[in-house]
């Protein structure tokens, strides 16, 4: 798999929809990859579909190879890190995907189009759109678009851009590769990567159009937030303790790779770090000075309604 991109599939008891997502990615306009899965313990059909495409894919002229690893069991976070520490020095890209989605057939070349552009050795994180579907892939409405840019500012306080439709260059795997020798956890492995690359003075590149399928049904680790009704779901969760909580980890998480941020970076997370601590005054004008904010003007609003409350 030495010169070839990776797709990074997170696999745990995926057997009713796999097939669709694993015939997606044979039916890519770029074919230049192969396929690392992490198998998180599943007890269903994953594996005997995994091994069935492998042999299949071997047979091709475009031949895609497929690695199928044990995942540590302990979620789906820790499983994405899992493959992303896989990664070897010398693939020139990874794209990360879920097991129940359908990729676009040229979602892996967008994303390709748009990470060459950049500068040569500038990390890259590309991510997109997507349809956001029921069960069995009825559209019900394409993801928003963003209202404000994508930045640290941003990433510190909202996941904004969907795992599933991630890819990252070179230069971003390699410092990825690094800050996961030092990062414990994260709330999400998306999140983090927004964050960490971000704050290292990597490019975010959002890509306007939808890129996949986002299948919705009862499994699904982290489901869509794009009806009215998730956008107050999300409002009432940055209301409620565990938003604090998963401050508590991202925190942590980033602090050890502080080395690596740019100044302006590191000014935004003191700020906001001291927006979490001493009275409400002084907290409420740290978190003005760290300039962090939401996309939406109501998730701006009620980070500071926590933070007035004493629970950022």
């Amino acid at each position: 798999m030495a010169r070839r991109g990776l797709v990074l599939m997170a696999v745990y008891n995926g057997a009713a929809h796999l097939a669709e997502q694993l015939q997606s990615f044979e039916a890519q306009t770029r074919g230049d990859w192969d396929l690392i899965v992490s198998d998180d313990g599943s007890t269903d059909g994953s594996l005997d579909l995994l091994s069935a495409f492998a042999r299949r894919w071997c047979e091709m002229p475009q031949r895609h190879e497929v690695t199928v690893l044990a995942g540590p069991r302990l979620g789906f976070v820790r499983n994405f890190f899992h493959l992303l520490r896989q990664v070897p020095e010398e693939a020139p890209f990874a794209a990360l995907s879920d097991q129940d989605d359908v990729w676009f057939p040229d979602k892996l070349e967008r994303a390709l189009t748009a990470l060459a552009a950049l500068p040569e050795g500038q990390p890259g994180l590309y991510c997109a759109r997507s349809l956001v579907c029921d069960e069995a892939l009825q559209p019900l409405r394409v993801s928003p678009l963003l209202q404000r840019p994508v930045s640290f500012r941003n990433a510190l306080v909202q996941s904004v851009g969907g795992g599933n439709t991630m890819v990252m260059n070179a230069a971003a795997l390699r410092l990825v590769r690094a800050a996961l020798d030092e990062a414990e956890d994260s709330a999400s492995h998306d999140w983090w990567l927004y964050q960490i690359l971000s704050a290292c003075g990597g490019s975010i590149l959002r890509d306007p159009e939808p890129v996949l399928h986002y299948r919705q049904h009862g499994g699904n680790a982290i489901g869509a937030n794009t009806s009215m009704r998730g956008r107050l779901f999300r409002i009432r969760f940055i209301l409620g303790r565990r938003f604090a909580a998963w401050n508590d980890v991202n925190l942590r998480a980033l602090d050890a790779s502080r080395h690596r941020f740019t100044d302006e970076a590191l000014a935004v997370m003191d700020h906001y770090a001291a927006a979490r601590r001493g009275g409400a005054l002084a907290r409420l004008r740290a978190l003005r000075a760290s300039g962090v904010y939401r996309q939406g003007r109501l998730g701006t609003v009620a980070l500071y309604l926590v933070c007035l409350f004493g629970r950022l």
